[in-house]
């Protein structure tokens, strides 16, 4: 699956929504958002589910977000985290 990554983390209010919306809306089945961001997303996490989107939201050691959001549902996305690379 190819990965589309965006670290949020020195992103101000809104620009990580607006680039994450953007980027979902390019998502297909052979693809997943892979999401860096200092504080957990709430309103996007929000909106992954409410279109039926597949995600994982964890927080690492050093207090950053991990966020992968897919199409695909018959995936398990926790194998794409990389809490310690970051």
């Amino acid at each position: 699956m190819k990965e589309i990554f965006l670290d949020a983390r020195n992103l101000e209010h809104p620009e990580p929504l607006e680039k994450a919306i953007s980027i979902l809306k390019h998502l297909n089945d052979k693809s997943y958002f892979y999401m860096l961001h200092r504080r957990e997303p709430t309103p996007l996490l929000a909106l992954a589910s409410e279109h039926n989107l597949n995600f994982v939201s964890k927080l690492a050691q050093d207090n950053n977000w991990h966020i992968i959001i897919s199409p695909k549902k018959d995936i398990n996305l926790e194998q794409f985290i990389r809490l310690s690379d970051v």
